[in-house]
């Protein structure tokens, strides 16, 4: 019995020294008290997915850009898949066979899921939703998101979050699951019918804010227009396709310090610069957002302020990609955009960017532009053309006078170096000899 007893306690403490060293295996693997633990983020996977109809025969370079924004979102491109019908399918973008065809797509290739090249319906995002059981999203949605990621100022969060918001408010019913309807009619309003009625209520109540807010800051924005105007100092508008190069151009010549980058939609804040040129004038340089295809109308809404800088501005100048193959089309699409908004009869400059990366000789043209320069911001090429060409442009809203200013009267020198160019200044007994250009209401005070 006592022996018994003994291997007992022998095999007790055994098991306890088992038990320990897997104990003591575990609070190694463990990480210790205030360890940072980096968790990988999972790259989405997606299959992109257009329609090809009859009038739309630049459906393969759409999907080659949205290929581009999906890379700017962070997603990866796993597959494409371009229907050819009449007209997109009204429940489910594609037909019911394409349908089935992206199934299979999504399983062979482990997607997360698919973008599609157009604005889909609510309907639309419900039905493939549920016929593919994976996440659906759309060309606004993703630009949206590419929004949300660069926008770094107060205003273009704002402009942003609210054109998120008003996108979702009419997607509710067909965003996620966890949103769905028990049903429609009497005795069949559950709890899914009140969430969606709560979320609309907030949203709706959180556009009311977001907007007032944008109004303060559109008042904000016509105080400096005034002021600008009181000043007299002209304004040139930088407009293009997105990833044209326009904040290249406008680091290149006032050293803004704007972002760079080879992608779309690189910087969203409008930036503003003086610019000096020959002769002491000066002009302001805006840097406005991109255009692109197919550009969200709630994205228009919303930066409306923001693009309504072009339409204050004096001059256009329109960067272009000179080495794109779709710059026409590009072109049109930007001029499409100023249309919309409003911007017509402006004095358009054209400038064909990114020379250094042209390699066909046949040269491009824009018959719609008043001037036209090839230039290549990046290496500082035909910048100074420009700077001239400006010069130009504000001398021919000027009058070029000759005058004699009393000494009593020498204060006015000063604003016409500020509004106007003063080419000579001779210190006679009599007075100053003047020679310079100035705008008209300078000129009745001479």
């Amino acid at each position: 019995m006592t022996e018994e007893i003994r291997t007992e306690e022998i095999r007790a403490e055994e098991e306890s020294e088992g038990t320990e060293e897997e104990v003591s295996g575990i609070n190694e693997s463990a990480p210790e008290k205030g360890t940072i633990i980096e968790i990988e983020e999972v790259q989405e996977r997606v299959v992109l997915v257009g329609v090809s109809g009859q009038d739309r025969d630049d459906t393969e370079d759409s999907v080659a850009e949205l290929a581009e924004l999906v890379k700017t979102a962070g997603a990866t491109v796993v597959a494409v898949l371009i229907q050819n019908r009449e007209k997109i399918h009204s429940g489910t973008y594609v037909g019911t066979g394409k349908v089935a065809e992206i199934a299979e797509l999504i399983e062979e290739h482990r997607a997360t899921g698919i973008v599609c090249d157009d604005e889909l319906s609510p309907a639309q995002m419900k039905n493939l939703e549920q016929e593919l059981d994976t996440k659906v999203m759309d060309r606004t949605l993703v630009i949206l998101d590419i929004f949300a990621a660069h926008a770094t100022t107060s205003e273009g969060r704002i402009q942003v979050e609210l054109a998120q918001l008003k996108y979702r408010l009419g997607r509710l019913a067909g965003f996620g699951r966890s949103m769905s309807r028990l049903g429609g009619g009497i005795g069949t309003r559950g709890p899914g019918e009140k969430k969606l009625e709560m979320d609309r209520r907030l949203i709706r109540e959180r556009i009311a804010v977001l907007g007032r807010e944008l109004k303060d800051i559109q008042r904000h924005r016509q105080v400096t227009r005034a002021r600008r105007e009181k000043h007299q100092t002209p304004v040139a508008a930088i407009v293009g396709y997105t990833n044209a190069g326009k904040s290249t151009l406008l680091n290149h010549l006032t050293g803004a310090g704007v972002m760079e980058a080879d992608q779309l939609f690189a910087t969203l804040d409008p930036t503003t610069r003086t610019l000096t040129l020959p002769g002491r004038q000066e002009i302001l340089l805006t840097d406005t957002v991109g255009f692109i295809r197919k550009l969200p109308h709630h994205l228009i809404e919303a930066f409306r302020s923001t693009l309504e800088e072009a339409r204050y501005a004096d001059y256009i100048l329109h960067v272009v990609d000179a080495s794109s193959p779709q710059r026409e089309k590009q072109m049109q699409i930007v001029y499409a955009t100023l249309y919309d908004l409003g911007i017509r009869e402006k004095t358009v400059v054209t400038l064909f960017n990114k020379q250094d990366l042209v390699t066909e000789e046949e040269p491009v043209r824009d018959f719609k532009a008043d001037y036209s320069l090839s230039i290549s911001a990046k290496e500082g090429s035909g910048t100074d053309a420009l700077k001239e060409l400006l010069g130009k442009l504000l001398r021919e809203n000027k009058i070029l006078v000759e005058r004699t200013v009393s000494y009593a009267d020498a204060a006015i020198l000063q604003q016409i170096r500020k509004q106007g160019e003063l080419l000579g200044e001779e210190y006679r007994e009599d007075g100053i000899f003047v020679r310079a250009y100035v705008p008209m209401e300078l000129y009745g005070r001479l």
